[in-house]
């Protein structure tokens, strides 16, 4: 088969020598490109000219935001996407079952190409940019955009500084005191209140060292989008709810908190613009966005 390895270089896990082992590893009996990106959108042109060249297989090595950009390159064609971890948390290939280090994952992703363990997922849709695992609007992306102010040290300390961009953005940099969205299922049903909400695609919404944070056991690569609402920022609801996940029992419905499941398409509205991200990486503010999950959009290489 004609593969593709499109490296990150920049990510957390990414090193010049588990590069050169995870090449020799996917070259034994296939075609290997490797190409590496060098900007924020660099790994989706990558992958669009992959998919128009007829490259069989594109293999993400980096961070969860290159796989999200390899991912919507390859979307709704005959490419297939691989995975392989080399940023700080590697939600989605962690998700998959891959060991965290990428010398250790390329043997399961070998396996499973061998095997032809090729199967169709569903992704999510905002706007127009795919996601593997999930969204953030409203609090969940202001704390990854203090975290990319200070993306250098994300290498050396990323668990930590995702804890304190999350302690003073709530503390100094998020209004806990005004809903910032409304949500609008189309069915004449809604959440007019948002503070912020987490759209999966599957789950864990993310991992804090080696424990998962398992906000809905409805959320699977073969079902429709999960979207979870807080519609306060109180302290004691959202403490709560991080310890239900934690315990791998999911977030528990209330009056503080919303939970739809298995949607194919709602929106979100404000009058002022909010923030959002997508599988991890922040794509700014928006003041309309429309969600769709889009059935069998990408070929899986699942690892053996």
């Amino acid at each position: 088969m004609r593969l593709l390895l499109v490296v990150n270089s920049f990510a957390s896990s990414v090193t010049a020598r588990n590069t050169v082992v995870v090449h020799r590893a996917l070259a034994r009996g296939h075609e290997v490109e490797v190409v590496e990106t060098n900007r924020r959108g660099h790994a989706t042109l990558i992958a669009q000219d992959a998919a128009r060249r007829g490259v069989d297989l594109v293999v993400g090595y980096g961070g969860d935001g290159t796989l999200n950009e390899v991912a919507t390159g390859i979307a709704g064609t005959d490419t297939a996407l691989g995975v392989l971890p080399g940023g700080s948390t590697n939600v989605f290939a962690r998700t998959l079952g891959m060991p965290n280090d990428p010398a250790e994952a390329v043997k399961g992703l070998v396996a499973g190409l061998d095997a032809g363990n090729l199967r169709p997922i569903g992704l999510g849709r905002v706007n127009s940019r795919y996601f593997c695992f999930h969204t953030g609007i409203g609090f969940d992306a202001a704390v990854v955009r203090r975290v990319e102010r200070h993306a250098s040290l994300k290498r050396w300390a990323g668990h930590p500084l995702f804890i304190y961009a999350a302690v003073s953005t709530w503390a100094a940099h998020y209004d806990r005191h005004e809903p910032h969205f409304a949500l609008d299922f189309g069915d004449g049903t809604g959440v007019p209140d948002g503070y912020f909400t987490i759209v999966l695609n599957t789950n864990p919404y993310t991992y804090l060292g080696n424990h998962p944070l398992d906000l809905s056991h409805s959320a699977a690569l073969d079902r429709g989008l999960v979207a979870i609402t807080f519609r306060t920022m109180k302290v004691g609801p959202i403490l709560r709810s991080l310890a239900g996940a934690l315990r791998g029992g999911g977030i528990e419905p209330s009056q503080y908190v919303d939970e739809r499941s298995d949607l194919s398409r709602f929106d979100v509205v404000a009058t002022k613009p909010f923030p959002y991200q997508v599988d991890g990486d922040y794509l700014g503010e928006m003041s309309r966005l429309r969600f769709e999950h889009c059935p069998d959009a990408v070929r899986l290489c699942f690892p053996l």
